[in-house]
């Protein structure tokens, strides 16, 4: 079992963002983190290490779109997997202009693809990047998979990953409430019931958690940071309030404590299942 998820002070967070700064998206990298920081979690060092670098390939990636940019690349490409088409040239590439190794396998296939069959959708080139054997051209379709396989950060096999933890991460959720015998109905059950944004969970009877009350859960599996919790408030926990009242968010890979600030307006932060929940069994029990 590793180490559980765990609340950071904003200082102790941009600690550790400042290390990864100078990091790319590679699984060597990942396991100097743990090197590091052995009091975290590898999950919460990998979450924290994907939310630091997509903001800065943000901030970045418009000028690897240039017409210049993408034609310097494709032409280095073109040389270089002709002189040894064996060597990673894209992910090379990728690691030397500091760009996601996925979204640079993106740039040269659109290229290529434009140069050999003109327009092609997006939905042909994204399986093409989920399926690198149906690129026309083998060499390729090995430069592209060695980028997918080696971006921790982006690309189709990462969109899965970060897809199946957070189905877990559900059921894990679902398992917990079944523990403690509380009544719920789930987003699917909600959606077959009209609702068209809901949370993960509605409890049918509320709860009481830390003094709080608790209508809703909803659940996620990365790191609370200022950026992405700032979005969810303003994009779901508002407007999960506002139709179904106070709630609960678990983060957890864990998440800034300060962020946990808006207890007395109805939403709730945890890293993990609470264990000090307060039911209407016990509230009678006690009357």
């Amino acid at each position: 079992m590793g180490l559980a998820a765990m609340k950071l002070s904003r200082t102790e967070y941009k600690q550790i963002a400042k290390y990864m700064e100078r990091l790319r998206p590679t699984r060597q990298c990942m396991k100097m983190l743990k090197t590091k920081f052995p009091s975290q979690s590898q999950s919460t060092l990998l979450s924290i290490f994907s939310l630091e670098y997509q903001k800065r390939i943000k901030r970045t990636i418009s000028k690897h779109h240039t017409p210049e940019a993408i034609e310097n690349y494709y032409q280095r490409y073109l040389s270089e997997v002709k002189s040894d088409p064996t060597v990673p040239v894209l992910l090379d590439l990728a690691n030397e202009v500091d760009f996601s190794p996925s979204l640079m396998a993106r740039i040269i296939l659109e290229r290529y693809l434009q140069e050999h069959e003109g327009a092609v959708s997006k939905p042909v080139i994204n399986s093409m990047l989920r399926e690198p054997s149906l690129i026309p051209d083998r060499h390729l379709a090995n430069q592209v998979y060695q980028c997918t396989i080696n971006d921790c950060c982006y690309g189709p096999l990462v969109d899965c990953i970060k897809h199946a933890i957070g189905q877990e991460h559900e059921i894990l959720l679902r398992d917990k409430l079944r523990e403690r015998n509380l009544s719920f109905l789930d987003e699917n059950q909600l959606r077959v019931k009209g609702y068209d944004k809901t949370p993960d969970i509605i409890l049918e009877v509320p709860i009481a958690v830390e003094g709080h009350i608790v209508h809703w859960i909803e659940s996620k599996a990365s790191f609370g940071d200022d950026n992405s919790h700032r979005s969810y408030l303003n994009d779901q926990f508002w407007s999960y309030w506002n139709r179904f009242g106070p709630g609960l968010v678990i983060y957890w890979h864990g998440f800034i404590e300060e962020l946990d600030c808006h207890r007395e307006r109805g939403i709730l932060l945890k890293d993990c299942f609470p264990s000090d929940i307060v039911t209407l069994c016990h509230s009678a029990c006690q009357i």
